[in-house]
């Protein structure tokens, strides 16, 4: 398989015969991983059942963590959903990878759907799947969001959304979402929105693709799943637990697959990310952080905050100039957007993960205002 080198590594070899400028401390605003401690009750409850080492885990999951996941959604989307619309994952990377092989295998000339720009693993599920993709491009013109091409999607088998937006920040309204549920019905593809920071949310809390579907009356969720993740909301990516929830047909099938994977989670992280799912109030507590990130982004550079994630997305005139330059002068990383899109899109932008407390991120929003000013 051709897989396109992953943007870190890109990043890496653009950057690799650089001496940065020791002046500076380095600092890094590439990877979307929070740099937060992970909340003492996850970790006691990590302590506490570690000596389940000693027994595999079940595929399907444990009762204590479905139930942890169930509760999630209940208490965040209202939704109450059964144990037949729900897998909990290895986080959900490997569900991004592996879900579209199961599900386009025996199809013969398999077409999936995306944003672009995007995140890596959709594109390298479908080269694995040797499918066709079409894009959704962000940009400007279209405010960052998915357009609807009726003509390329009846040919669509599988189409994945991403709000909020991981690397644009740009968030789906309810009444877009359920458009997108109904497309789904009308040229019967199946719709799966990546909802991995629905709970980065910085102002109202956000809606699930599935509270779209119950609105528009599917409400045994036919053609439509979401995944989520622990990792951003919890600040606990070490922990790999994820969920796909939704069509209860499609997931009946890919349990079945699933055992043959052979990535279920060692029980002692089970049983701390099912105290973590559970739990809605630490999650406030890290919401509070990234709001003050991003009080600190418009008062260094004039950005308006987006509604959710901890991204900015930020314009630059050349982004890979002012990758190197930024590095060079200021010691600094952080990702062209080029390297997150194919076919020109993500050109002009550079990603910044705002994942630090706020005086580290002040010091490179700081570095970032000077790079802009000495440009």
């Amino acid at each position: 398989m051709n897989f396109e080198m992953y943007p870190f590594e890109k990043l890496n070899r653009l950057l690799e015969n650089i001496v940065p400028n020791t002046d500076y401390t380095a600092l890094s605003l590439t990877i979307g991983e929070p740099q937060f401690a992970t909340p003492a009750f996850i970790l006691d409850a990590l302590k506490q059942n570690a000596s389940l080492l000693n027994k595999y885990p079940k595929t399907t999951g444990e009762a204590s963590l479905r139930v942890g996941m169930l509760t999630y959604l209940e208490k965040r989307f209202g939704l109450q959903l059964d144990n037949t619309q729900i897998i909990p994952t290895f986080g959900t990377r490997e569900v991004l990878f592996n879900f579209p092989q199961f599900l386009l295998h025996d199809v013969a000339d398999p077409v999936m759907v995306f944003p672009n720009p995007f995140y890596q693993i959709y594109e390298g599920a479908a080269k694995a799947c040797r499918a066709e993709v079409i894009y959704l491009n962000l940009n400007a013109s279209n405010s960052f969001q998915p357009e609807v091409n009726e003509s390329a999607l009846a040919k669509a088998d599988f189409v994945i959304l991403n709000s909020p937006n991981n690397p644009t920040s740009s968030v789906m309204c309810m009444e877009d979402l359920k458009k997108w549920v109904q497309l789904a019905l009308k040229h019967d593809f199946v719709l799966m929105n990546d909802e991995c920071y629905a709970d980065l949310y910085l102002n109202d809390p956000l809606p699930s693709l599935l509270n779209a579907s119950i609105e528009v009356g599917n409400s045994d969720f036919k053609n439509i799943l979401v995944i989520n993740s622990i990792s951003k909301r919890s600040s606990a990516p070490g922990l790999r637990s994820g969920f796909i929830a939704g069509d209860s047909e499609i997931l009946k099938a890919y349990m079945i697959y699933r055992t043959y994977v052979g990535c279920a989670s060692p029980l002692p992280l089970q049983e701390a990310a099912a105290a973590a799912w559970e739990d809605q109030e630490h999650v406030a507590l890290f919401r509070d952080k990234y709001k003050k990130n991003f009080a600190v982004a418009k008062e260094i550079l004039g950005l308006e905050a987006p509604e959710a994630t901890f991204y900015i997305w930020l314009k630059v005139e050349d982004e890979i100039a002012f990758t190197t330059t930024l590095y060079t002068n200021y010691n600094l990383k952080v990702i062209p957007g080029s390297f997150l899109g194919r076919k020109g899109e993500g050109k002009g932008y550079v990603r910044l993960a705002l994942v630090y407390e706020a005086e580290i991120t002040r010091e490179a929003l700081e570095r970032i205002k000077l790079a802009l000013e000495n440009n």
